[in-house]
């Protein structure tokens, strides 16, 4: 997933339709307006943010405002075309800061999400002043000495980073279709083991940045083909990620090598197809599972109704199951759907719908939780 830029006129589509102004303004916290505010504590970690005026940068600042994140300071970094800004955070002010190889000196933690030669330039030299870099571009994700952590499935590849050791490090957050993907998956895979996994993907604009969203608002307008190739409004096609050579796109490449990390099983087989469809900001997923054990369908959805992270709406009578809208600005990831294969023999076999908002937990959501297991 490439998040570029996010100009603020774009705003409206995280914020739920405030007006754009010279100062920018945060999508509002979901908690009581009567809890008092922690997050700013003498005793938390120094924070920064790279690439607070992208999607996923001003979605950081909501995560760790509805979280109670406790930091003692705040820096946001953003280029220099952004750098003096003024930007508004739980009732004070703060100035966006141009980035640059200074701007880590006394932060414990920063946040990336800038794209991917950002990260590879400011990361290293970050991590090398004794900050712990949680990274939301692909850089690092397939470096052996990196961890790549979804907190719910593989919490203990990153238990030898150490908040207060003088030590930096990196560590990498999955790609959003691979994090939505096995928050349903691992729960199952951890009772009867995955043997073959396929997916098919339904990914929403966000993934694609905000010009992208703003394609899906016509208002009377006719379409636009200004981001894709090819129309996107009342339109569906194959992910616009750069086809390789054995006929994959990197975003479904992306989904196999990213499992076969985080599960630590190089074994398991993985196969993906990822369509660009015309939904906002939340990602469905088509997943087929073929097991090592045999686990039935009314077992698998008494472990995902006991899987963190994960709610299951699953009522065939009324033919409700999760969809992208219902799960947009929401944390958890919805299951459903969830059959056995009849294709397999015995219960070998299932299949499963999955639906996740695509910069909330696939982005964000992960990196601040990724940081909250560092306190």
């Amino acid at each position: 997933m490439n998040t570029p830029t996010l100009s603020l006129r774009h705003n409206h589509f995280l914020n739920g339709g405030a007006t754009a102004t010279s100062t920018i303004l945060l999508p509002r916290s979901t908690s009581s307006p009567f809890r008092v505010r922690m997050s700013l504590q003498e005793t938390g970690p120094s924070v920064s943010i790279v690439g607070i005026t992208g999607a996923v940068g001003q979605e950081f600042l909501s995560v760790l405002s509805d979280r109670n994140f406790p930091y003692r300071s705040l820096k946001l970094l953003a280029s220099k075309r952004s750098a003096g800004k003024s930007m508004k955070f739980e009732n004070r002010d703060y100035t966006i800061e141009e980035l640059t190889e200074d701007s880590f000196e006394g932060i414990d933690i920063a946040l990336f999400s800038a794209g991917g030669s950002i990260s590879k330039k400011f990361g290293p030299l970050a991590a090398q002043k004794g900050t712990i870099v949680v990274d939301n571009s692909s850089a690092f994700r397939m470096d052996e000495n990196i961890p790549l952590v979804i907190p719910e499935v593989n919490p203990e590849a990153m238990a030898h980073v150490k908040l207060g050791s003088g030590k930096g490090a990196l560590i990498a957050n999955p790609n959003c279709s691979t994090i939505i993907c096995l928050m349903a998956v691992t729960p199952l895979h951890r009772r009867a083991k995955v043997k073959r996994m396929v997916v098919r993907t339904y990914q929403a604009a966000s993934g694609a940045g905000a010009a992208a969203m703003e394609e899906l608002v016509l208002e009377g307008k006719e379409p636009t083909c200004n981001i894709f190739n090819q129309q996107y409004a009342f339109n569906l096609f194959s992910h616009n990620a750069p086809v390789q050579p054995n006929g994959y796109n990197e975003e479904e490449m992306k989904l196999v090598k990213e499992t076969r990390k985080i599960w630590n099983d190089m074994d398991v087989k993985v196969t993906a197809t990822c369509i660009r469809v015309p939904v906002m900001r939340a990602h469905a997923e088509s997943v087929n599972l073929q097991f090592e054990n045999p686990v039935d369908e009314d077992t698998a959805r008494d472990i995902l109704k006991n899987a963190p992270g994960v709610v299951v709406v699953n009522d065939r009578a009324s033919n409700r199951f999760p969809t992208p809208l219902e799960v947009s600005h929401k944390d958890d990831v919805a299951v459903g759907r969830v059959r056995r294969d009849v294709s397999q023999d015995g219960d070998y076999g299932l299949d499963i719908f999955v639906c996740g908002d695509q910069i909330r937990k696939g982005a964000a959501l992960n990196a601040i939780q990724i940081a909250e297991m560092l306190l």
